[in-house]
This record gives structure tokens, sequence and C-alpha cells, in this order.
């Protein structure tokens, strides 16, 4: 059997707002490297065949210091959301039958391991999605992951859409997910922006998938400091400091 080509795509096309900076989100530096270069250290250690940037804010900018690992980046000129994000690597890579792994630019502190752990699941389960999931002791904010009787994955909802049994479910996503590639194009054709934010949000293809009878695996995560994300100066410094005792 043929191994199926491993696609990386990394969202970074915001401005992040709260960093009080010019400098695009993804090239604040983490151990004196931009966070952008981390993630893409990360894709390649797991054996993707094509890393693809998902850029638009400062994109040349961007560009210009990712430029020695050659890649093609998309570009997502307006922020309309994670799904929306992942729609510009049509064009690029639509038409692979593949498995499409989805980072985040600014969450430098991931694992290899966990990245791996997230591929064997999703081969072993012969599943059409997988996503990394992490326990908080304070959830506030993130997406719940709700699960069947079975144990296995039937939706994530919103922290601003649970209910209050929902709201005690300590399960998060950690907003890391593996994708059959077709499956992902064509259910992204179905996901509508009728939210709050009229965005595309990526995690609504997984409804989908459940619907056309396809396996949803989920990693636990042991480590939930892994998927810490960068919206401020402040968290920056603590990302940093998480970093330098990492590697004591």
């Amino acid at each position: 059997m043929n191994k199926r080509p491993l696609i990386t795509l990394i969202l970074a096309a915001g401005k992040g707002t709260r960093m009080k900076s010019n400098l695009p989100k993804v090239l604040h530096p983490v151990d004196d490297i931009p966070m952008l270069h981390h993630v893409i250290k990360m894709a390649q250690a797991v054996g993707s065949e094509q890393i693809i940037p998902i850029i638009g804010y400062e994109k040349e900018k961007v560009k210009s210091s990712i430029a020695s690992f050659q890649l093609a980046c998309a570009i997502q000129d307006e922020q309309l959301g994670t799904g929306h994000a992942v729609m510009q690597t049509e064009s690029i890579v639509g038409n692979v039958d593949g498995d499409i792994l989805v980072l985040s630019g600014d969450v430098p502190l991931l694992r290899e391991t966990s990245l791996l752990s997230l591929l064997e699941v999703y081969r072993n389960e012969k599943a059409s999605a997988a996503l990394l999931t992490a326990e908080m002791d304070d959830a506030t904010g993130y997406g719940r992951i709700v699960r069947n009787k079975e144990g296995q994955f039937s939706e994530i909802v919103e922290h601003k859409d649970c209910t209050p049994l929902q709201l005690g479910i300590n399960e998060i996503n950690a907003g890391i997910y593996l994708f059959d590639s077709q499956l992902l194009f064509k259910t992204l054709k179905l996901i509508k922006n009728n939210n709050r934010q009229n965005e595309y949000y990526l995690p609504d293809v997984l409804p989908h998938f459940i619907q056309f009878g396809k396996t949803v695996a989920l990693q636990l995560m042991a480590d939930s400091t892994e998927i810490s994300g960068v919206n401020t100066v402040e968290q920056l410094a603590e990302i940093n400091q998480i970093y330098k005792e990492r590697k004591k």
C-alpha cells in the first residue's frame, strides 16, 4: 500500500492586534527565532511532503522571513475565519489525494511526539479526520469536545454556545487537525458563516464528516501547555520562558 502524501497547512495570516506591534504576529520571536519558523520545522520533522503557510497581513514581510524554506504560500487577504483560510489552498493542493495537517503559526511549543500520536490514531482508526484535544482546569473560552456514549467524537461546541452541562466539560479542541484532503475540500463547500463573527470556521466541516459516516478520531494530549497560543506580549513572554525551561 502506498503511503499517502502528508501536506501541512500553517495558519499565519493574522495581524495579532493585541501584540501592539506592526510586526505580523507569527514573526514575533521565541528563543530568538520567529514563531513561524518553529512551526515549519515541526511540519518538516513529522514528514510533510509539502508545507503551505497561509499568509495575509504584511505578507511580503512574512514571505521574506521564510524565504530560506522555499515554500509556496497561499494568500488570505481578508481574514474570514480558519475555514476560509484553508479554502485558499484548494488551487494548490485540492487535487492531491492525501492527508492534510493544519497547524497554527502562533503555537510554537507543540512537540513532534504529539503530532506523531495524532497521525498514528488517524491511521489506526482509519479515520477521515482527527484532532488533538487537551484537558484544561479552566476551559473558559475554548470549544468543548462532546463525546457520544461510546466515548467517540460527537461535536465541538463553542464556549458561548455551551449548555450549563457542557460548560462542565474540560476537554477542549486544541485547534490542530488532520483531514482526508478530498473530503476536506468537499465539506468546506458546505460550511456557512452564519455566526456572530460572519466567519467560516474549520471545525464546522466535522459534522459533515460524521453525516457521511466517516470516523473522526480524537487524541488527548498529555501536556496542554504545548498548545499555548500567542495573542499578547505577556503570552509571548510566558512562551519564551517555557521554551527556555524545556531546553535545560
